[in-house]
């Protein structure tokens, strides 16, 4: 099969300036020179690019971003370059280490009436933001969906992520994961945690699928792996990533135990024990007993509204009236109340961290 090159110009007013840069600076390959009585392009190689720089070239210089793993190593520490070109050189850490922001505590009340616009998204996916201001930056919740049923056009990825939530709330997805076997089938009131770097491809899903997803921090990086193959060979259920366990949580094997709050139960998803306390998430029912005000030190508190209808009720806030396809998020310390639940309501809550105090209070 003949060789396929791709190369990316440079302009340069002098080439001879630009030769030491290329290789001595940055450790380069000089692959080809001409003419050779008055050289006026050049090309070199190296850090997975090509590059060609040439005389009076039309385009603007650019920037080129070099990843490594020592960057302090690399042209001497610097990180900012200019070569004689122009031409602009940024020295990055190839895996930097994940920076989790400080959350920015508010109240968010996020209403499916509000017609909060859908955005296309990664594979054609359609996703609704359920937090706005993500909290500074510490998590995003989306609301995403799928309209057309069939094969999704997806590839081996994983995400750099603290924590990684799939809740199913409508249809059905099939999903490949590294080291879990063949495909794996959400319905609706099922979870995936996606332990960080995990790899998966997303399969096929029904019409209507539509999963909420919480990622911790809410700006993440999505890469894909070109060289595994799934369904990989081995089947190893206790793995574990960056001290996470995969989990594959079944509506239909629910417990139903007290909630946190009077007037409710829930089920628990394991994903507090599966996470070390990172995050727990819970599936919240009517139960016996009156609701009542109470507040909590938890980082995030998250709800969305799957079923039915409930008041939320907040110190010093007008009531909010929350249906099926609603959020909020309840900062800690605030007094809150979920008032009135339908006798179907149901609540997705997800927090994080998964072990947090909850101080309650009769009328």
């Amino acid at each position: 099969m003949q060789e396929t090159l791709a190369e990316m110009r440079l302009p340069t007013s002098e080439l001879r300036n630009d030769l030491p840069f290329f290789t001595q600076t940055l450790g380069m390959r000089l692959d080809m020179i001409y003419p050779a009585d008055n050289p006026s392009i050049a090309v070199f190689s190296g850090h997975g690019l090509r590059i060609r720089v040439e005389k009076d070239a039309p385009e603007p210089p650019g920037t080129i971003r070099i990843l490594t793993d020592d960057p302090d190593g690399f042209a001497n520490g610097d990180r900012l370059l200019t070569a004689p070109n122009g031409t602009r050189v940024e020295i990055e850490e190839r895996n930097p280490p994940l920076v989790l922001p400080e959350t920015r505590h508010s109240f968010v009340v996020r209403r499916l009436a509000d017609q909060a616009p859908w955005i296309i998204g990664r594979a054609g996916m359609n996703y609704r933001d359920l937090v706005p201001d993500r909290l500074g930056g510490a998590m995003i919740a989306s609301h995403i969906r799928i309209p057309d049923g069939g094969p999704v056009p997806d590839m081996v990825h994983y995400h750099k992520v603290g924590f990684q939530l799939i809740f199913c709330i409508n249809g059905w997805v099939e999903v490949l994961y590294e080291d879990q076997g063949d495909r794996l089938r959400l319905t609706r009131g099922d979870c995936f945690i996606q332990p960080p770097e995990i790899r998966h491809r997303v399969m096929e899903a029904s019409d209507d699928l539509q999963v909420i997803e919480i990622g911790v921090p809410a700006d993440h990086v999505t890469e894909i792996d070109h060289d595994m193959t799934l369904p990989t060979p081995d089947l190893r259920p206790d793995r574990e990533w960056q001290e996470q366990r995969f989990v594959h949580n079944l509506a239909a094997k629910a417990d139903w135990q007290p909630f946190r709050l009077p007037g409710y139960v829930c089920r628990d998803t394991t994903i507090a024990a599966n996470t070390q306390n990172v995050a727990g998430v819970q599936v919240v029912r009517r139960g016996d007993g009156t609701p009542v005000w109470a507040a909590h030190d938890c980082d995030i508190l998250f709800g969305y509204v799957m079923a039915g209808a409930v008041t939320l009720e907040g110190e010093g806030r007008d009531p909010f009236a929350l249906v099926e396809g609603d959020a909020y998020v309840i900062p800690p310390g605030m007094r809150t109340r979920l008032n009135q639940p339908s006798d179907d309501i149901e609540i997705l809550e997800v927090a994080l961290p998964g072990a947090f105090e909850t101080r309650t209070e009769a009328e």
